[in-house]
């Protein structure tokens, strides 16, 4: 019904659809994210005649000529030296030593490492592959079950778009024509929030289960093992604390922020002597395989907008779904039902290139905050790190420990609850997103 009323309202036709196929069975094929994209756009553009296709070539690079984007690889290679330099393992010591006076505390001490590790890469796959070889056979050692140990580490790890500075924010600002700074400092109450629900989680299903015991611990002996903790690993915060000083004080743009973390990080690692000349190939490499998936993305994604705004795709969503209710709370629910399903199936950067500018003016429409959008969507983009088929950690934690992707989906049921509850007080409380930022923007 929705369908044919959406091809009545645009009238859609082979032009549409064709592509449409050819998207859906490049990607069930396995076909780069990027590739399906670009040869759905292609086709799209070449079957309607609305551009010509020497215009292609220009909008590829016109999408990703942009400065905000230069932070995206600044933000992952910092994430890679700042495990090459073992600054991370300090960031896990003073977590630890934060929550040992209670039960469950090594569990704590994950989610809020993660957290940590958040804050200084943008990116979540990176956050659960260094946090999960740390800490998943401690967990296990600790009591945890082997597939819940994945799952926290994989729930946790999702904080890693939603916490700033975040790849995804600067991406959807970059798309939607938004300051990241102005989004990141929007996100900072949210992704917060997520961290908490994590943790209240994972505290409630260590009392139910009493997987991790111990915590019985005075207030001097805490105390102290917190000051030699961040004694000798005080230096690991200087790395965050420049990022977020110098984004939210405006001194800094995120790129600027980007490129001093990343030159503090590695001065850090030569002067502990834990990085060497020899480490930079690697290291260059493996940022690169990473921003090698995002901005192939982004380029493609500029002439697939064009396209759809052309035929009119997103004003016609926006009558259709109208025409179905007028009421704003239900329109809302849909959006977050649209793109936690986006979720499932795609990964973060091709949901927020396509439906970005799709949903942004139904958001519109019913008079949603265009910065409470932008961060209900990547909330409830973020759930879908941890649910399957595609559920990105649960793949990243389970390739480290060889545990069943099912078994680790299953015990992250939770977590995926507590999340949808984030989403949900983010999409009809605004005052979540936007309690921080200037009026202008309220």
């Amino acid at each position: 019904m929705l369908w044919n009323t959406l091809n009545q309202t645009v009238e859609l036709g082979w032009d549409f659809y064709l592509p449409v196929i050819m998207f859906v069975g490049l990607i069930a094929l396995a076909v780069p994210v990027w590739a399906a994209i670009g040869a759905a756009a292609i086709t799209m553009l070449v079957m309607s005649g609305d551009l010509p296709l020497s215009a292609i070539g220009e909008s590829l690079f016109t999408g990703i000529d942009a400065f905000a984007l230069t932070a995206v690889p600044l933000f992952i290679l910092t994430g890679d030296v700042l495990v090459r330099t073992g600054l991370s393992k300090k960031f896990l010591d003073v977590a630890e030593a934060l929550t040992c006076w209670t039960r469950g505390g090594f569990g704590s001490a994950t989610v809020l490492v993660c957290g940590m590790f958040a804050a200084i890469s943008g990116s979540d796959a990176a956050g659960a592959a260094a946090v999960g070889r740390m800490t998943i056979n401690r967990l296990v050692e600790s009591g945890y079950p082997r597939p819940y140990a994945c799952a926290l580490v994989a729930a946790g790890a999702c904080t890693g778009i939603l916490i700033p500075p975040s790849i995804a924010y600067i991406i959807i600002g970059l798309v939607l024509g938004i300051s990241a700074s102005t989004l990141f400092l929007a996100a900072l109450i949210p992704g917060i929030a997520i961290l908490v629900s994590i943790l209240v989680t994972n505290i409630i299903m260590n009392r139910l289960y009493t997987y991790e015991t111990g915590g019985n611990m005075g207030l001097s002996e805490w105390l102290g093992n917190l000051g030699q903790a961040l004694k000798s690993g005080w230096y690991a915060f200087i790395v965050p604390g420049i990022i977020f000083y110098g984004i939210f004080s405006g001194r800094l743009t995120p790129t600027e922020a980007g490129a001093t973390a990343v030159v503090v990080t590695i001065l850090m690692g030569f002067l502990l002597g834990t990085l060497k000349l020899a480490d930079f190939p690697a290291m260059l490499v493996s940022s690169a395989k990473v921003n090698g998936v995002i901005l192939p993305i982004i380029a493609f994604s500029a002439p697939l907008a064009e396209a759809l705004a052309i035929m009119g795709v997103p004003q016609g969503f926006v009558t259709v779904v109208t025409g179905l209710t007028d009421d704003p709370s239900m329109l809302i629910l849909l959006m977050i039902c649209i793109l936690i399903a986006a979720g499932c199936v795609m990964e973060t950067t091709p949901n927020i290139v396509i439906l970005a500018p799709i949903l942004k003016p139904l958001a519109d429409n019913i008079g949603m905050n265009e910065i409470q959008f932008c961060i209900m969507m990547i909330t409830a983009l973020g759930v879908g790190f941890i649910t399957p088929p595609l559920g990105l950690n649960l793949f990243v934690v389970s390739g480290i420990t060889g545990e069943s992707i099912l078994k680790i989906a299953a015990r992250a049921i939770p977590f995926v609850l507590t999340m949808l509850i984030v989403v949900l007080l983010i999409a009809y409380i605004p005052a979540i997103s936007t309690t921080l930022l200037p009026d202008i923007y309220k």
